[in-house]
């Protein structure tokens, strides 16, 4: 039977930052993946540029069952700290709105930076992990290579995001034989889809853009919004997507800027000769303008010949626009795993299960998922670093 001292499953982010972490210190470090390559998910991430962290990284950035579980790792390893591993290997960098930070190259450059890094640890690609099971006081990790025995294990396979990259559900399934609670996965950070009832307005304004500010239950979040053939996408849908559940409406405020009934009736009191939609064209793009007047049945009414109360309902449409999601695009264009190994069966501080000795269980596996905009990579990186911590510590006090 094949040995060492750690062996991280998944070659991934999490995966790839906790081997990089040991490395140099003496220790027999194997990573297992079933890809052919290393860090597919980075080399695609940020359309190839890689949003690799966000300076406002903060716990209350990220949804879990428990809060303010994710408070500890992340102030154990901070966006600065791997900016700093960045700025040592020469990739140049620059950030975007909201503390976005992004590669001026290719994600590529990351993922070559996360590989050189973890060497001498041994690579092992295109092998597939079967199981994990604790074995005369250790564990033993089940490959289509052979058995691996070892005192300590990595779990970094991710969640069920992006299948087309490789993305299985095997970590919460190792998890779960192993005793441990699993938060139902579900996609997130992804385009929501509608019924033909709301079809009927938003396909006819597909490829069109708007700043809006969505809303699902207390979560709120202001950016793009872009219409589609099924529904609707852009970064604040991907936001509040993670926060909405089947059977649950969203609200959307298409001119967060203004107040759109009070707008409306200015209009009219300035003399209303002009059309419905065209004062609504002053809130929101043309093409949508016109689908708001045309759902109301004005398409070419004149503001004059509306009373206030129509003119405050086009307003609510515009400021507080409700509608019934049926679903979400799914894994197949879902960027994170909502849900995962319940945090409640982790040590919040080493991310060691608290039923299986020696088993780390860190990044998208895990009930912690991040907005949009770098978070999750930045919980990776620092997940990553606090399991390494945490076995080069044991390895300390053992010695």
């Amino acid at each position: 039977m094949d040995r060492a001292d750690v062996v991280i499953l998944g070659a991934g982010a999490a995966g790839l930052f906790c081997a990089g972490s040991l490395a140099g210190q003496g220790l027999r470090v194997v990573v297992i993946d079933h890809a052919a390559a290393p860090g597919e998910k980075i080399r695609i991430s940020g359309g190839g540029r890689c949003n690799f962290t966000n300076l406002a990284t903060s716990h209350d950035r990220f949804l879990s069952q428990v809060p303010r579980f994710c408070a500890s790792v992340l102030a154990g390893y901070k966006p600065q700290d791997f900016v700093a591993l960045v700025d040592r290997a020469g990739i140049a960098w620059h950030e975007k709105t909201q503390g976005q930070l992004f590669c001026d190259g290719k994600a590529t450059q990351i993922v070559r930076m996360l590989v050189d890094r973890m060497a001498p640890a041994l690579l092992r690609l295109g092998t597939a992990v079967h199981d994990i099971r604790p074995d005369q006081g250790g564990l033993v990790v089940d490959t289509d290579a052979g058995p691996v025995a070892t005192p300590r294990v990595v779990l970094a396979t991710g969640g069920r995001s992006i299948p087309k990259m490789g993305a299985t559900g095997v970590a919460h399934d190792i998890a779960a034989r192993l005793g441990h609670r699993i938060v139902t996965p579900r996609p997130g950070l992804v385009p929501l889809t509608f019924a033909e009832q709301a079809l009927h307005l938003t396909r006819p304004l597909a490829g069109v853009s708007v700043e809006a500010v969505a809303r699902a239950g207390r979560a709120a979040f202001r950016d793009g919004l872009l219409f589609t053939h099924r529904g609707l996408s852009g970064p604040a849908i991907l936001q509040v997507s993670s926060f909405w559940a089947p059977g649950d409406e969203i609200a959307i405020d298409l001119a967060p800027d203004a107040d759109a009934s009070a707008i409306l009736r200015a209009a009219k009191r300035d003399g209303g000769r002009g059309r419905v939609a065209g004062a609504l064209a002053r809130l929101v793009p043309d093409r949508l303008a016109a689908v708001i007047a045309d759902e109301a049945g004005l398409p070419a009414a004149r503001l004059a010949d509306q009373p206030d109360a129509r003119l405050d309902a086009l307003g609510r449409r515009v400021n507080d626009w409700r509608l019934r999601p049926v679903g979400s695009e799914g894994w197949r264009t879902a960027e994170v795993t909502v849900g995962g190994v319940d945090c409640r069966d982790l040590d919040a501080r080493t991310l060691e299960s608290r039923r299986v000795p020696g088993l780390h269980i860190v990044g998208e596996a895990v009930d912690v998922t991040g907005w949009l905009g770098g978070y999750n990579f930045q919980w990776a990186w620092a997940s990553g670093h606090a399991a390494a911590r945490a076995i080069l510590h044991a390895r300390t006090a053992v010695s």
